[in-house]
C-alpha cells in the first residue's frame, strides 16, 4: 500500500496534524459557548442572537455537508481539506476583529460552516486512505480523542483567555493552529475518487432544503419569527424528496448525490443514527449549561469553563482510554455503556438545576455524562466507516458527518428554542398570578415575551428596570429568578431524550455482527 512506503515518523506526524484539524473544528464552538456573556457585552447584542449564530454555523455545516463530500470527490479530498481549513481561518479571523454580530454571522457562521462541510468528510476520507488496519483504527480513535481534548480545553482555555485577555485572542490562536496544520500538508496523500464525476444538482438542492429547512424553522421559532410551520414542512418534504430522488436515480443507473445502497448496511444505519443522537445530546448540553452558568449563576467565562470541566475532562480521559482499548471489547457494548452513562448523567442534572447555587454541585452528573460522551466519540466513526470499501468512503464519510452536524445543529437550535419558549410561558404565568403587577403591566410582560423572550442575568435585568419602582423591579426579578431554572430544565429534556433513543439504538447494535474493515471490495454488511 502507498501509505506503507511512508516512514513511520511521517505517518505519526500526519496523524497528529489531522488530530489538530479536528481540534480546531471542535474548540471553535466550545470557545464561543463559554464566551457568550462576554460576546454579548462587547458586541452589544443578545444571548439569543449569539446562540442563533452558533446554531446557524452548525446548520450550514449540516445543510452543505453532503455537497461538501461530493465536492471533495470532484476536486480532490486533499484540496477540499485545505479549503475547509481556510474557511475556518476566515471565520476565526472575523471573530478577532468583529464589532457587530453581522460579520460573525457572515464569516464565522456561513463561511466557517461551509468550511466544516468540506473539512469533515474529506478528513475522514483521508484517514481511510492514508492508514489501514489497526493503525487506521488508532488514528480514528486519536482524532476522536482530539475532539474530546478540544471539548476539554475549549471551556477552560476560552474561559481563562476571555476573563484575563479577550475572547478574540482565543480565535486568533485558532488561526495559528490552522497555519501549523497547513504547514504539513505535503504529508497528506490525496485519495483519488474513481466513481462517477457528475454533479447531482437536484439531489444537492433537496439535501440543503431538507436539513436546512428543519433547523432554520427551529431558529426562526426561537427568534419569534413567523412561517415556522412552513419551514419545518419544507424541511421534511425536502428530506423525503431527497430519499425518493436518490432511489429513482439509482434505479435509472444515473449518478446521484450519494448512493442509497449505503443504507442497506444495518451497521451503517445504526452508526449514523448513534452519531446523530450523540451530537444532538452534546448540542443540547453545550447550549443550555453555559447559558445557565453565565446568565443564571452570573459566572464569568473562566468560572463557567471550570464548572464545565468535569464534562469535558471526563469526555477526554474516557475517549483516550476507550481508544487505546479498541479491539479488546465489542464496539457495540462500549457504545451502549456510553449512551447509558450519558442518559444517567443528564437525568441527574434535571432536578439539580433549580437547587444548585454553585457550578461545582453539578460535578458528578457532568462527569458521568462526559464519560458516556467519551466512550461514544472514541467508537462511532470507526464503527460506521471501517466496513466501507474505498470507492464509497467519501460518500459514507459525508453522510456520517452530515448526521453528526445535523444532530449538533438540531440540538443547539431545539434546546435553545425549548428554553426560550418555556421561559416565556413560565414568566407569563407567574406575571399573571402576581399581586404586585397590575393587569396592564401583566399584559406588557406577555406582549414583550411574545416578541422576544431572552435569558437575562439579574444584573442585566436590573439595568433594564432602572425606571421602575423598587416594588415592581423586585417582583420582576423574583419572577425571572423562578422562571429561568424551569426553562433550563425543559431544555435538558432534549439531550435526555436523545440519550434514551441512543441507548435503545445501541441495544439493536449489540445484536449486529461487529464491523470488519473492508478489503477493497467486500460489500457492506447487510
Amino acid at each position: 500500500m502507498a501509505q506503507d512506503a511512508k516512514p513511520t515518523g511521517s505517518r505519526t506526524r500526519l496523524a497528529v496534524l489531522l488530530s489538530m484539524a479536528m481540534f480546531v473544528l471542535v474548540v471553535d464552538t466550545s470557545l464561543m459557548n463559554v464566551s457568550i456573556s462576554a460576546v454579548v457585552r462587547d458586541l452589544n447584542t443578545t444571548a439569543s442572537g449569539v446562540q442563533s449564530a452558533i446554531a446557524l454555523e452548525a446548520l450550514v455545516s449540516a445543510a452543505f455537508i453532503l455537497i461538501g463530500g461530493k465536492v471533495g470527490d470532484l476536486i480532490g479530498r486533499k484540496r477540499a481539506y485545505v479549503l475547509g481549513l481556510l474557511g475556518y481561518a476566515v471565520g476565526a479571523l472575523a471573530m478577532t476583529v468583529a464589532d457587530t454580530l453581522l460579520p460573525i454571522v457572515i464569516c464565522w457562521a456561513l463561511i466557517g460552516g461551509i468550511g466544516a462541510s468540506l473539512l469533515l468528510p474529506s478528513m475522514q476520507s483521508l484517514i481511510h486512505g492514508n492508514f489501514e488496519g489497526a493503525e487506521q483504527r488508532r488514528v480514528y480513535a486519536m482524532v476522536g480523542a482530539a475532539a474530546a481534548i478540544a471539548a476539554a480545553v475549549g471551556p477552560l482555555l476560552g474561559g481563562f483567555i476571555t476573563t484575563f485577555l479577550s475572547w478574540r485572542v482565543g480565535f486568533a490562536l485558532e488561526v495559528v493552529i490552522i497555519a501549523g496544520v497547513l504547514s504539513g500538508i505535503s504529508l497528506v496523500k490525496n485519495v483519488e475518487y474513481t466513481g462517477p464525476r457528475h454533479i447531482d444538482v437536484i439531489g444537492a438542492v433537496l439535501s440543503v432544503t431538507g436539513m436546512g429547512g428543519i433547523v432554520l424553522g427551529i431558529l426562526v421559532w426561537e427568534e419569534g419569527g413567523s412561517a415556522v410551520a412552513a419551514l419545518l414542512l419544507l424541511g421534511v418534504l425536502g428530506l423525503a424528496g431527497l430519499a425518493w430522488w436518490l432511489v429513482r436515480r439509482k434505479r435509472a443507473g444515473r449518478p446521484a448525490l450519494l448512493d442509497p445502497g449505503l443504507f442497506r448496511s444495518h451497521l451503517f444505519r445504526a452508526g449514523i443514527s448513534a452519531q446523530m443522537l450523540q451530537q444532538t445530546a452534546l448540542g443540547g448540553l453545550m447550549i443550555a449549561l453555559p447559558i445557565y452558568l453565565q446568565m443564571v449563576l452570573g459566572y464569568n467565562a473562566l468560572q463557567a469553563g471550570l464548572s464545565l470541566a468535569p464534562l469535558s475532562l471526563s469526555m477526554f480521559a474516557v475517549a483516550l482510554l476507550a481508544g487505546r482499548s479498541a479491539g479488546r471489547w465489542r464496539p457495540a457494548n462500549i457504545i451502549r455503556l456510553g449512551f447509558a452513562l450519558l442518559t444517567l448523567g443528564t437525568l441527574a442534572l434535571v432536578p439539580l438545576v433549580p437547587q444548585s447555587g454553585f457550578g461545582w454541585q453539578l460535578l458528578l452528573p457532568l462527569a458521568v455524562a462526559g464519560s458516556g460522551l467519551g466512550m461514544l466519540v472514541s467508537q462511532l466513526n470507526n464503527y460506521t466507516l471501517s466496513p466501507i470499501e474505498e470507492e464509497r468512503v467519501s460518500e459514507a464519510a459525508a453522510v456520517n458527518s452530515a448526521g453528526g452536524s445535523f444532530g449538533l445543529s438540531f440540538g443547539l437550535a431545539a434546546a435553545g428554542a425549548i428554553m426560550l419558549a418555556t421561559l416565556a410561558a413560565s414568566f407569563t404565568d407567574r406575571a399573571e398570578q402576581s399581586t404586585v403587577l397590575d393587569p396592564g403591566q401583566q399584559q406588557q410582560v406577555a406582549a414583550a415575551l411574545e416578541q422576544n423572550a431572552e435569558v437575562m442575568s439579574d444584573e442585566h435585568l436590573t439595568a433594564l428596570l432602572a425606571g421602575q419602582s423598587t416594588e415592581i423591579a423586585d417582583e420582576i426579578l423574583r419572577i425571572n429568578t423562578e422562571a429561568r431554572p424551569i426553562a433550563l430544565q425543559a431544555a435538558l429534556l432534549l439531550p435526555l431524550l436523545a440519550g434514551l433513543l441512543g441507548l435503545l439504538n445501541a441495544f439493536r447494535m449489540a445484536r449486529l455482527p461487529d464491523p470488519r474493515p473492508s478489503e477493497g471490495g467486500d460489500n457492506l454488511l447487510g
